[in-house]
């Protein structure tokens, strides 16, 4: 099956708005029309006030939702942030990763990525995407291998990638279990507290793992334990160079998928 990108979080199912009994018929185009000369669809949409045909469909289920949050402050060099890339490009190639999807209740998982770096500031970069067998887990690895890095420094806020993973969910996937990964090379040194963000993802049913990259922060393992990971079964996998990232990843995931 191959993945399943989603452009965008509404998708309009083709059905024709509802008509008054004894309306005549009216073709797509006058219907436009008369929506564009009256300057409604902006204010409609603004105002988050969909009509019935606009509504979004209702979302697909998965074993997993998993957000994948790169960081890319102004502490990764473009080498090492092309080997957290490489690190994920490489693990999802696995065939341990694509079997342990294929063990899971409906053989599927949905995953997207962002970079981030200060409290507000991240780049989504890879839409949510199915993947349930070998070819949409290798469309998803190309997809990732494709995509430059959006984002120079600005800080370093754990708290803001946590924040902004959870407004990602339920877009058009719904799973059994929802899970932030967050891989960064610095503690957090901006935003609100990060603890607190991670104790207001639990709260709503989110795991977040982490995979604390000690290059340059040899104590940053104990950050992540203290403050960061959270929910049930939630753990971390110790990188000390960036060279082991592609393996900690495949590890990574095959325990969070299984």
């Amino acid at each position: 099956m191959a993945a399943v990108p989603l452009t965008s979080p509404f998708r309009k199912p083709s059905l024709s708005p509802s008509r008054s009994p004894g309306a005549k018929d009216r073709s797509r185009r006058d219907l436009l029309g008369d929506v564009a000369g009256l300057g409604l669809a902006a204010t409609v949409f603004a105002a988050g006030n969909w009509p019935v045909w606009a509504q979004p469909a209702s979302p697909e289920d998965v074993d997993l939702e998993l957000v994948l949050a790169v960081d890319a402050s102004g502490s990764v060099s473009q080498q090492r942030f092309n080997l957290q890339k490489q690190g994920y490009v490489q693990a999802l190639q696995d065939p341990r990763v694509v079997r342990a999807i294929l063990s899971g209740q409906t053989q599927s998982i949905a995953v997207t990525m962002f970079q981030w770096t200060g409290p507000s500031v991240s780049a989504e970069v890879i839409p949510w995407m199915k993947i349930a067998d070998e070819p949409s887990a290798r469309a998803v690895a190309d997809a990732i291998a494709e995509v430059p890095r959006r984002i120079y420094g600005g800080g370093t806020s754990i708290s803001g990638a946590i924040d902004r993973a959870m407004t990602l969910f339920g877009r058009s996937f719904r799973g059994a279990r929802r899970v932030i990964d967050i891989s960064g090379d610095g503690a957090n040194s901006s935003g609100r507290p990060v603890s607190r963000a991670r104790d207001e993802a639990v709260a709503q049913g989110v795991v977040i793992n982490g995979l604390p990259i000690l290059s340059v922060e040899p104590d940053l393992d104990q950050h992540y334990q203290d403050e960061v990971i959270g929910g049930p079964g939630a753990f971390m996998i110790v990188i000390h160079d960036y060279d082991q990232f592609a393996d900690a990843i495949v590890k990574k995931l095959i325990a969070e998928i299984s």
